[in-house]
């Protein structure tokens, strides 16, 4: 029987970031896959290949729409959905490929086929033509991620009715795409689809679309995307989706009890991601879950058998790429004797629509329900020379400090290249700045990053410069 030092069940961005920091700390390593590719659902099904989507699509967008104001006459173009599918592809493949010359770099074990416990220390690995081999570990890490989820009463075919992994492989432009759930992953694609040509209506139980965002985010992204031609229904309660040949029919209820319906051609459903622990036997090892169907874990990411630690979707917390990574460091350097942390309040978010949005630290709503005393910051997006001379004038940076100790408590941001613009406050914010501590750092003109600044002038209660 083959022994190692710690085996990670999972090759996701969790998964591999941990099997690579455990073969880098000395530690024998084996990772278990069950698919041909490693990666998981962010490299195969999830950020890259939806990524890949958004920029051929707002390529797309702006050889229609934007290259004739910047003195660029091109015939008008068309969209080649087969040939976006297929960079898409080959972005995956070579995503997919960096991630298995890693595991050969590192000298970590691959095994492909489904890890299942045997014991708390034993674990069989059983391949796709059904043989079977047992291996036995000291320590195992469960990266096992999660899976799209749905709502009881549809059914979902794959063909019109689809999850987000169906929606990056369509064979067609859809003519009215109905995307169930404003969250990150329906307004993502939704807007590569609304670029192509699809008339795009985002149907959401909430009063508002990303709704774990500052409400200051939705409000503008909402106008944002409205303008861009999406449509909305809010507030708006699914009751029924109901395929008949090409068309489905979505009926819903509003906010005044009365029946709604529309009908498209396809129906995305994004109403969030499950845990996925599916053929894992963790009742044979003796793992806990919790009422959600997560794997339980301490501050260390243990679990209750203490030989055994949980990271990324597959535990509590935000579902994020980012997110798993980090715990996958924590927990190979915990296993090596270290002492890591994760300050999972700096862990950013992002929506990857366009304009960009982004956000780190706590909303306004959280800290006024929290009573904290704030002062918040705004500078517009449109008073930047940067934003004007590319046409990126949507948005604006948000900062909100304590009143008292001017400690950045949280930054907000829709604009041009928010995603990358983040980082900046996250670093800030590790380090416990102020608002006048980044009011004072030189920022390069012309940048979109100058907003941070100006907006950073105006929670400290100075006047902006150039507002």
């Amino acid at each position: 029987m083959s022994q190692f030092d710690v085996t990670v069940i999972g090759s996701g961005p969790g998964g591999y970031v941990a099997a690579i920091r455990c073969a880098q700390l000395g530690l024998k390593t084996a990772i278990i896959e069950k698919y041909p590719t490693m990666g998981g659902t962010c490299l195969n099904v999830g950020c890259i290949p939806s990524k890949a989507l958004l920029d051929s699509s707002e390529h797309f967008e702006n050889a229609k729409h934007n290259f004739a104001n910047h003195g660029i006459i091109i015939d008008e173009p068309k969209a080649d959905l087969a040939r976006m599918i297929a960079r898409k592809n080959e972005v995956v493949d070579q995503t997919t490929k960096g991630i298995t010359f890693l595991m050969d770099k590192n000298k970590i074990t691959v095994f492909e086929g489904v890890g299942s416990f045997e014991s708390a220390t034993q674990i069989k690995v059983t391949k796709n033509d059904g043989s079977a081999e047992t291996i036995d570990s000291k320590y195992t890490i469960i990266a096992t991620g999660s899976k799209p989820s749905s709502l009881p009463f549809i059914s979902l075919d794959k063909e019109r009715v689809i999850t987000s992994t169906e929606a990056l492989n369509l064979k067609e432009i859809p003519k009215h795409l109905v995307v169930i759930g404003g969250g990150v992953i329906g307004l993502e694609l939704g807007s590569v689809y609304k670029r192509l040509g699809s008339e795009v209506t985002v149907v959401e139980f909430m009063d508002k679309i990303i709704p774990t965002m500052d409400g200051a985010l939705s409000k503008e992204l909402n106008k944002v995307l409205r303008k861009q031609g999406m449509k909305f229904m809010l507030s708006t309660a699914v009751q029924a989706v109901e395929r008949n040949g090409d068309t489905v029919k979505v009926t819903a209820k509003d906010k005044k009890g009365e029946e709604v319906v529309v009908e498209g051609d396809y129906v995305l459903v994004s109403v969030g991601r499950k845990p996925y622990t599916d053929g894992l036997s963790l009742e044979k090892a003796g793992v806990d879950l919790d009422e959600r169907g997560r794997v339980k874990t301490n501050e260390h990411l243990q679990t209750n058998v203490s030989n055994i630690y949980a990271i990324g979707d597959v535990v509590a917390g935000a579902m994020l790429a980012h997110k798993a990574s980090e715990e996958g460091v924590l927990v190979a350097e915990q296993l090596a004797g270290q002492k890591p942390h994760i300050n999972y309040n700096l862990i950013p978010g992002v929506v990857y629509t366009w304009p960009e949005v982004a956000a780190v630290g706590k909303t306004e709503e959280q800290l006024k329900a929290e009573g904290v005393a704030i002062k918040v910051g705004n500078f517009p997006m449109r008073a930047l020379g940067r934003s004007r001379a590319s046409g990126d004038l949507d948005g604006f940076i948000k900062i909100i400090a304590d009143e008292k100790t001017d400690e950045v408590l949280g930054v907000h941001m829709i604009g041009a290249r928010a995603a990358d613009m983040i980082a900046a406050a996250v670093t800030a914010m590790e380090y416990r700045a102020s608002a006048e501590d980044i009011a004072r750092m030189s920022h390069a003109h012309p940048t979109f990053a100058e907003a941070i600044k100006e907006a950073a002038l105006d929670a400290t209660g100075k006047i902006a410069i150039h507002m």
